[in-house]
């Protein structure tokens, strides 16, 4: 914590960890602070003379914590946190830096609540970055991922309407367990009661979200990132199977989970999916690993795959 905060700042933002963390002991309090054990007790001290109530337990699982019905001031952010959370925004949505654009304006009201001092040094940050965008971002509807995220928090099954990236349309019921963003795509992963499976979908292109009277439970220990890397290369409507001579520990690093699952085979290794696009499959996964293959299929991969091939060799001269 900076070293030049007034007493009254670090008395405010002893509130603050307070309202984080009931139960805190004083030696926790005092690192939070950058203070002493005898200066966190005295800034708890200011605190009660303030008229805030401060409750202390003794003992092994005592510690302090804010009395019932604390009003607590405005959020007020340090100069770091300030900074950080703008370069956090403009990292993610690169359109903040325009006024207009949805987050950019309520940016703007992020930084006009800030302290002057503060404020300054975030606007200019603001003005003066300059982020260029993921083209492999794709965000999804505001609306849309609101309600995907209520009804996974309300354990509420939906009824979504979805456009596959060919332009295939069809709706169906699924139990939305989480919704997972990675690398710059959100994702609904869910079961689909159409499928009957595990079901992982583009939320960008999820049409509409419609919340039925039906409850679901979520598997047991779920860890939603992981269901979801594992999830990314099954249930698409094009078979892919890749056989390597190279062996699994040398191959595996290159392979993205959407590519489908590694297997060992052999003195190789075989990789076993699906995809939607075989197209990119072959002109944009494939190429990327720096091992010598084989496309045993399906028949889709296997034409994309001698389409590449084909118009690579005739860009070469003779």
């Amino acid at each position: 914590m900076p070293t030049e905060l007034s007493p009254t700042a670090r008395a405010l933002r002893a509130m603050e960890v307070l309202r984080q963390r009931p139960g805190v002991t004083a030696g926790e309090l005092a690192a939070a602070l950058g203070v002493t054990e005898r200066a966190a007790r005295r800034y708890v001290g200011i605190l009660r003379e303030a008229g805030i109530p401060v409750e202390s337990a003794r003992g092994p699982y005592g510690g302090y914590r804010l009395g019932r019905g604390t009003r607590l001031p405005p959020v007020a952010f340090t100069e770091p946190e300030a900074l950080a959370l703008v370069m956090a925004v403009l990292d993610g949505q690169p359109a903040a830096t325009d006024a207009d654009d949805l987050v950019g304006t309520a940016l703007s009201k992020v930084i006009r609540a800030l302290p002057e001092g503060v404020g300054r040094q975030a606007a200019a940050l603001r003005e003066h970055a300059s982020a260029a965008p993921d083209r492999y971002a794709a965000r999804p509807g505001v609306a849309v991922t609101s309600a995907l995220v209520a009804a996974s928090a309300a354990r509420r099954r939906v009824r979504i309407a979805y456009r596959s990236g060919s332009g295939t349309e069809w709706e169906a019921e699924v139990d939305p367990w989480a919704v997972v963003v990675r690398y710059g795509r959100w994702y609904l992963l869910c079961h689909s009661h159409r499928a009957g499976a595990i079901r992982t979908y583009r939320v960008d292109r999820v049409r509409a979200v419609h919340e039925t009277v039906h409850g679901f439970r979520p598997p047991d220990g779920l860890d939603p990132v992981a269901a979801l890397e594992e999830n990314l290369g099954a249930g698409w409507a094009y078979a892919a199977r890749v056989v390597f001579d190279a062996p699994l520990a040398e191959v595996a690093p290159w392979v993205r989970p959407p590519m489908g699952r590694l297997e060992p085979h052999g003195e190789g290794c075989v990789l076993v999916g699906s995809t939607g696009n075989p197209a990119m499959y072959a002109q944009e996964w494939l190429p990327a690993v720096p091992f010598a293959f084989r496309v045993e299929g399906g028949p889709e991969l296997r034409a994309a795959v001698a389409s590449l091939a084909a118009r690579l060799a005739a860009a070469l001269p003779g």
